[in-house]
């Protein structure tokens, strides 16, 4: 049991870190409406949530036969996995939350339209490049039920997260303030730095020991 525990409580941090729920409610700020009620923004929070949620689980059952069918390592997957988590928290370090995982054109295409909530606030803005490969790494590194387990609550725990910060994401910005969002979203990055190397560190050690 205090393995479970200790597995779940890894996982959770790991990808809390990478989603950044209180970052992401900011982005979500900057694109909703001035006249936004409070029912339509827990509406995006809800339709967001069940998404990442499903994205996850597709990524989950699937991970491996696209690794299969790509003929990818999973060592080479960790460092560019952790190539990617490297550049996302240098800029959330740098407390660039905006462009976490959101081009100019995906933010201009949001503000055209009034549902915005799977396409880019979900994917790829929540569910991106960076929690995608962190997925894939993880769910190889589960074995056995407990820790397979551990790590699918983990992310529930953190979809609950988002759910929280997006449907309270007014809130959130009163309270907190710009400057509150970026202390939080630049020690997110610290931890997401230091995750990257770890993962590229652990891929490249193996792949030197196998190719040399």
């Amino acid at each position: 049991m205090t393995n479970f525990f200790d597995l779940l409580l890894q996982d959770t941090i790991t990808m809390m870190a990478i989603v950044d729920p209180l970052g992401v409610s900011a982005i979500m700020l900057s694109l909703l409406g001035e006249n936004s009620t409070k029912e339509e923004i827990s509406k995006i929070a809800l339709k967001s949530t069940i998404t990442i949620i499903i994205s996850f689980f597709v990524v989950l059952l699937s991970g491996n036969f696209l690794l299969k069918l790509f003929g990818i390592e999973i060592d080479s997957l960790k460092v560019m996995g952790g190539i990617v988590l490297l550049l996302m928290a240098i800029k959330m370090v740098n407390g660039y939350v905006e462009s976490k995982n959101q081009t100019k054109e995906e933010r201009v295409e949001a503000k055209e339209h009034e549902d915005f909530s799977v396409i880019p606030l979900a994917i790829p803005i929540t569910f991106g490049p960076g929690i995608f490969a962190t997925i894939l790494i993880l769910r190889n590194q589960s074995e056995g039920v407990v820790s397979l387990s551990a790590f699918i609550i983990g992310f529930l725990i953190v979809a609950l997260s988002v759910y929280l910060a997006f449907r309270n994401s007014i809130y959130i910005k009163k309270y907190l303030g710009i400057t509150g969002s970026k202390i939080i979203t630049r020690l997110m990055g610290l931890i997401v730095g230091a995750i990257a190397v770890q993962f590229i560190v652990a891929g490249v050690s193996v792949l030197v020991k196998e190719y040399m």
